[in-house]
């Protein structure tokens, strides 16, 4: 399902990640997925503190690279490129693969 993603020019990696942290599916070389329980975790504290229920992706901006995390139902989209340049090219393949857009 997610194989696609990889064809986006400077994607190095995705994963499908579930509500308990194992990953569904993933391609590409391998990446740390400790992130996604982070970014949970920071996700559930932006939402807490802003009153909104609803988030549609973050940006985490780190040293091995951009990662961009998208909520599919109660799983989490990972994917993992080489260069914020590309941050709009990644989120409209995402957004497409999702049925977002």
């Amino acid at each position: 399902m997610i194989a696609p993603l990889l064809d986006v020019r400077g994607v190095r990696h995705a994963a499908l990640v579930d509500a308990r942290g194992a990953v569904v599916t993933a391609v590409g070389e391998e990446a740390d997925l400790g992130v996604v329980g982070a970014g949970r975790a920071v996700i559930g504290s932006l939402q807490a503190a802003l009153g909104q229920g609803q988030w549609q992706d973050l940006l985490l901006d780190v040293e091995g690279g951009p990662l961009l995390l998208t909520p599919h139902g109660d799983q989490i989209l990972l994917t993992a490129f080489d260069d914020v340049a590309n941050l709009g090219r990644v989120r409209f393949a995402v957004r497409r693969l999702l049925g977002q857009g």
